[in-house]
């Protein structure tokens, strides 16, 4: 298995990808943007107020063509001379005006002569501002919708029949109502409907409708202040949402900045710990983010800081050994000197290999494809090289060889084996002369332990997480100093986290002088 196969965020594994009409915009805007639309949406609804309009003057108008059939029929039914009374009576219920014309178009009845004026078109300049704005509002509203224009409502100057081109219509097809619709000159509807019966004559009626225009204006008004109070909080919500949301993402951009230039020893990335959001989520995760790599900055610096350290020592009593050379004559010290600069060119080729690889140790395992590996061989392999090579000196080494597959894990078998063999060196290099070393491997659930047990002189609780920093070692001083780095248990520790395991020290279980290491590792499952 590999370690690229393992599960990743969905941060390492999708990248978001803006639309590009709007990836100059800020979130603020972004979130005005939707709303907005959502509402240009809602005010969608004007075009309602078309087909609403529309339809209640096609219901006014059949209700015209209705009042002059049924006024005409009545005038049908009675004599001439009554019928001036009857037309103002019936034309005054409704507000409209009756008009008679005989057969040569001249006008014969008027139902304003013998009865009240009904209605009365107003001049609009003499009307006050409120319903010249109303009337722009109408010119818009039309505009928007797209209206058909209606032709302006005029009296004519002589009265004929001539004058009214429905009732010219209505004249020449006799009992048909022909029916038009006008507008008055503060833009209120004007209705008018013809109808020639033989008996009577050419009748137009004519009616100022407007409830039509009062009723429309209404509905808009109440829309309006809808689609208003649904924008006006829409835009105080989507503020409110924009502070919520790109205020912190400012001051976290801010503080990243602030990292990325690197000119500040400590930034404060605000962790938000009272939002339990994505923000929040966000904010933390950049907060932590922030503060491991500060500590690996640190680590880095200090790192960079022991290596210079440690290569001071060899270098300052290699230098010393040269410039010895130079002025001893005594053959006998002249081969001590050069033992001392052999010892301290093998003391450096060790430090500077195990700085190169604990280095670029963590960059390795997270490119390494991950294998299922059996320890139980592997360890056995390892112990017999060393035997073989003479590596263990005077120490015995033991194995408690586990069962085939029963030890597995995934990992790097290269890597695995050097953090073991680090282990073992270490084991073998703290015990006396005769010692054992004994060393385990066994499944158990889903973790593998590797014991590795010896008998020297154990390791103080107080120093048991110290062991594992680099350069750090507890040497006597007559050991062999270029045998040893100081990064043998620090790199062994190291290969363990690249695997998600652990590496621990603890007591012997029988009670006697000695240390145990346990490593800890995720057990493969069986394939």
């Amino acid at each position: 298995m590999a370690k690229s196969d393992r599960p990743r965020d969905m941060a390492d594994t999708r990248e978001d990808q803006p639309l590009s009409w709007s990836a100059r915009w800020s979130l603020t805007n972004r979130i005005l943007a939707v709303n907005i639309f959502a509402l240009a949406m809602l005010a969608g609804s004007f075009f309602y107020l078309d087909s609403y309009r529309t339809r209640v003057s096609e219901e006014r108008t059949g209700q015209t063509e209705n009042d002059v059939q049924m006024i005409g029929s009545a005038l049908a039914s009675v004599l001439p001379p009554t019928r001036q009374a009857l037309a103002a009576k019936m034309a005054g219920v409704d507000g409209s005006r009756l008009r008679l014309y005989n057969a040569a178009g001249t006008l014969v009845l008027d139902s304003w002569r013998a009865g009240p004026i009904t209605y009365q078109l107003r001049d609009p300049e003499a009307e006050p501002w409120q319903k010249h704005v109303a009337r722009f509002m109408d010119r818009t509203f039309d505009h928007i919708v797209g209206a058909d224009p209606v032709v302006r409502f005029v009296e004519p100057a002589v009265d004929t029949l001539a004058s009214w081109p429905e009732a010219r219509d209505a004249a020449a097809r006799p009992g048909q109502v022909v029916s038009r619709h006008r507008t008055a000159p503060d833009r209120t509807p004007v209705l008018s409907a013809a109808l020639d019966l033989p008996s009577v004559g050419t009748m137009l009626l004519t009616n100022n409708v407007r409830e039509i225009t009062r009723i429309v204006r209404a509905e808009r008004f109440a829309i309006g202040v809808v689609i208003a109070g649904v924008m006006l909080v829409s835009i105080l919500l989507s503020l409110f949402l924009a502070q919520t949301i790109a205020r912190p993402l400012r001051h976290l951009a801010i503080a990243a900045h602030r990292v990325r230039l690197g000119r500040a020893r400590e930034v404060v990335v605000p962790r938000l710990p009272s939002r339990r959001d994505e923000i929040g989520l966000l904010s933390r995760a950049l907060s932590d983010m922030s503060q491991a790599l500060r500590r690996r900055i640190d680590a880095v610096e200090a790192f960079a800081a022991d290596v210079s350290h440690e290569l001071k020592n060899p270098l300052a009593s290699l230098r010393s050994a040269v410039d010895s050379l130079g002025v001893v004559k005594d053959p006998a010290l002249q081969t001590r000197l050069l033992d001392i600069v052999r010892d301290d060119v093998m003391r450096l080729d060790r430090l500077i290999t195990d700085v190169a690889e604990i280095s670029r140790l963590d960059g390795e395992l997270s490119r390494a494809r991950f294998e299922r590996i059996d320890l139980g061989p592997l360890i056995e392999g390892l112990l017999n090289a060393r035997e073989e090579r003479g590596r263990n000196g005077e120490v015995r080494i033991a194995f408690a060889r586990p069962y085939v597959n029963t030890a597995v894990v995934y990992g790097d078998g290269a890597r695995l084996a050097r953090m073991i063999e680090n282990l073992v060196d270490n084991a073998v290099s703290f015990s006396p002369p005769g010692a054992l070393v004994e060393v385990s491997a066994v499944g158990i659930e889903d973790i593998v332990l590797v014991g590795i047990e010896d008998e020297g002189p154990g390791i103080p609780t107080l120093k048991r997480d110290t062991i594992f920093h680099r350069f750090h070692t507890d040497r006597p001083d007559d050991e062999e100093p270029d045998r040893h780095s100081g990064l043998g248990l620090a790199i062994a520790k190291a290969i363990a986290d690249g695997h998600d395991g652990t590496i621990e020290v603890r007591d012997r279980s029988d009670g006697r002088s000695g240390a145990y290491f346990l490593i800890t590792l995720p057990r493969a499952p069986k394939p």
